[in-house]
């Protein structure tokens, strides 16, 4: 019986992390850029949408990232019961 070490992974999830830094980076500079003076009518809509689609961007990236490490979990243990 060949006894294996579970190495476990860092329980930080340092791209978890990044993409919360990038969603506050977003809301930071959008609330900058909301303080123009005379802007045309449709600069804040636009603003509002950038800043939403650049969040669910990273929103859906996130989630590949999971589904990607759930995938690598379940064929390391397909790997390991063989």
């Amino acid at each position: 019986m060949q006894h294996e070490k579970i190495i476990q992974e860092a329980s930080f999830d340092w791209k978890a992390a990044g993409y919360l830094v990038s969603i506050a980076s977003v809301l930071f500079l959008g609330a900058a850029a909301s303080d123009k003076a005379d802007a045309p009518w449709w600069y804040v809509p636009a603003l509002i949408i950038g800043m939403a689609t650049s969040i669910l961007g990273m929103a859906f990236r996130y989630m590949a990232h999971l589904r990607q490490k759930r995938e690598m979990k379940r064929t390391q243990a397909e790997a390991r019961a063989r």
